[in-house]
């Protein structure tokens, strides 16, 4: 897999690329700003874009801002940022651009050797990571604002667990259900949020939307 980093510190930066390097990736570019990392995205047309959401000059959401846009002008290419602490507004904003191939991540997950990995190859591969702290954050404020009060308990155990990115399987094992039971509970949260079969974009990333939103 051909990837571009986007981050400031410069140890951090290196220590990510020696372990992507060492997991048989390749690092196309290794860059410090946002507009470092849109030029490489431009020019090299990776196939992950690891991205710091905060960068100079201010270092506030100039990652962010140019992870969206990478979204946007080159869907194709997985967009996985990191973030020192947990910020549900830039999580939104990203969630936002719709589809798969992107995730969120807390920088302590790095040292997770295993599930970095994983990450970046379900990112990449299309799919969607949510870091399980953001998620929880996220799932507190829901629940005073009682945006998905329709939903059964264990549905709520389920969405959240869909919106970290888990499958169904691993859903299943976490939570001790079947596979049959998770796939009732998912039917039944498509269902209570309107999401029909003929929907006709993705009812999981949808319904892990209408869970971001409230």
């Amino acid at each position: 897999m051909r990837i571009v980093i986007a981050e400031d510190n410069v140890l951090l930066r290196e220590g990510i690329s020696r372990l992507l390097t060492d997991a048989g990736h390749e690092i196309v570019a290794a860059v410090e700003d946002a507009g470092g990392l849109l030029s490489a995205v431009a020019g090299l047309h990776p196939d992950l874009a690891v991205v710091d959401v905060r960068m100079p000059p201010t270092f506030t959401d100039e990652g962010i801002r140019a992870a969206t846009l990478i979204r946007e002008q080159n869907p194709e290419v997985g967009v996985l940022v990191l973030s020192q602490y947990v910020e549900e507004r830039y999580a939104s904003e990203l969630i936002a651009g719709g589809g798969g191939r992107f995730g969120y991540l807390l920088k302590d997950r790095v040292a997770d050797v295993v599930d970095f990995l994983d990450a970046v190859e379900e990112v990449a591969g299309g799919g969607t990571v949510l870091d399980p702290e953001v998620v929880s954050q996220i799932l507190v404020r829901s629940h005073k604002q009682d945006g998905l009060a329709g939903l059964t308990e264990r549905e709520r155990e389920v969405l959240e667990h869909m919106a970290s990115g888990k499958s169904n399987s691993a859903i299943a094992g976490t939570l001790y259900l079947s596979a049959g039971a998770v796939e009732k509970h998912i039917s039944s949260i498509f269902q209570k949020f309107g999401l029909s079969a003929d929907t006709s974009e993705n009812r999981r990333v949808l319904a892990v939307l209408r869970f971001l939103d409230n």
